[in-house]
């Protein structure tokens, strides 16, 4: 009897050739898409036609295989959007695709699959699921291909789900390989322009969508230096993030950057490239893949953003869900808000967010 997976269709190109692989590797696939953000749609909108939805059903309809759309905008609203304002509100810069992950993709989407009596959930993911022996249990890896690894991303998946989880694009290095799957097998998202925005901010203009969604008032206030020299006015703490640079409309001797956020006086704080650089940080919201809780001190490796390389570290725990790491070398504009995610080697250990 074939085993059963439901497979996450964003509408692009790496999750219906996901479907097809998994359709080779011989399994019973069920396509699924998220209804997660139409800000554009009225509440009692019946024609609203999503166009991800469109292109998934288009897939599985031309692969002959079941599309069920299941509506998670209540809950994405609740778990991503509102925790993404607020964490501007909070003078933090947020990582909604982690949020995402936590809460849908391996939270509502796993218990869809358990009601469809599904063996294993799927999703377009670059990442490799192997039997560690160091570990002793199935891990978490980084994608053959490094610039196309996911695994950041993917910290916060209870380690429960792991032996319930295929990554059927594991092996493939690069999205011409990729599309030439999808023309193979006549999908219509084979030449489909991928994304690079955040979903629910489709210009990438987050300020314009915080100004409509968020119902704090922002407040002008002071660019001040280090040394507390005002050097001129901010337009709302919202509007900076650590490591800016472009348009903070002062002038100096030398180049200025965003090195810290004080929403308690209501300032930015701006320093000089050496100011932005930092051998420590605390992470709090832990979620560990290998092993229940850290019990001591670990080296490891981490990575502070997406794009940023592993840089070697030691993690120590200080508190039950606190944990302080230390870099061998300085680790430039770490910033709150986003996550700190931990490696051995190639295998995904854990990680958690930066305060």
């Amino acid at each position: 009897m074939k085993k059963r997976v439901l497979l996450g269709m964003s509408g692009g190109v790496d999750s219906s050739v996901a479907a097809v692989m998994l359709l080779e590797q011989g399994y019973e696939v069920i396509g699924a898409t998220m209804r997660l953000w139409e800000p554009q749609c009225t509440e009692n909108c019946n024609e609203c036609k999503n166009q991800a939805i469109e292109d998934a059903k288009k897939v599985c309809e031309k692969l002959q295989i079941p599309h069920y759309i299941i509506d998670s905008r209540d809950i994405f609203k609740q778990k991503v959007i509102d925790k993404f304002i607020n964490e501007y509100e909070n003078n933090k810069t947020p990582n909604p695709c982690v949020e995402c992950n936590k809460y849908l993709k391996f939270g509502e989407f796993y218990k869809k699959a358990q009601e469809l009596q599904c063996d294993y959930i799927s999703t377009g993911h670059y990442a490799k699921i192997e039997y560690s022996e160091k570990y002793n249990m199935n891990v978490i890896k980084k994608a053959d291909e490094e610039k196309k690894d996911q695994t950041y991303f993917l910290y916060y998946m209870p380690k429960e789900e792991i032996e319930h989880v295929l990554f059927p694009l594991q092996n493939k290095v690069s999205k011409e390989e990729i599309r030439k799957i999808a023309e193979a097998n006549n999908l219509i998202t084979a030449h489909k322009k991928e994304s690079q925005e955040i979903c629910f901010i489709p210009d990438n203009d987050y300020q314009k969508f915080l100004k409509q969604y968020s119902k704090k008032q922002l407040k002008t206030g002071n660019i001040v230096l280090k040394t507390g020299e005002v050097l001129g006015k901010h337009n709302g703490l919202s509007n900076y993030t650590i490591g800016q640079r472009k348009g903070l409309g002062i002038s100096y001797k030398e180049p200025l950057y965003v090195i810290k956020l004080d929403g308690k006086n209501n300032q930015v704080i701006v320093g000089t490239e050496k100011d932005l650089y930092s051998n420590e940080l605390f992470a709090i919201e832990l979620n560990w893949l290998t092993m229940n809780k850290i019990e001591g001190k670990m080296q490891l490796k981490a990575k502070i953003r997406y794009r940023s390389k592993e840089a070697e570290c030691t993690v120590i725990p200080v508190e039950e869900e606190k944990v302080k790491v230390v870099f061998k070398e300085p680790q430039r504009a770490i910033t709150p808000g986003q996550s700190v995610v931990f490696y051995d080697d190639n295998i995904l250990i854990g990680g958690g967010k930066i305060i």
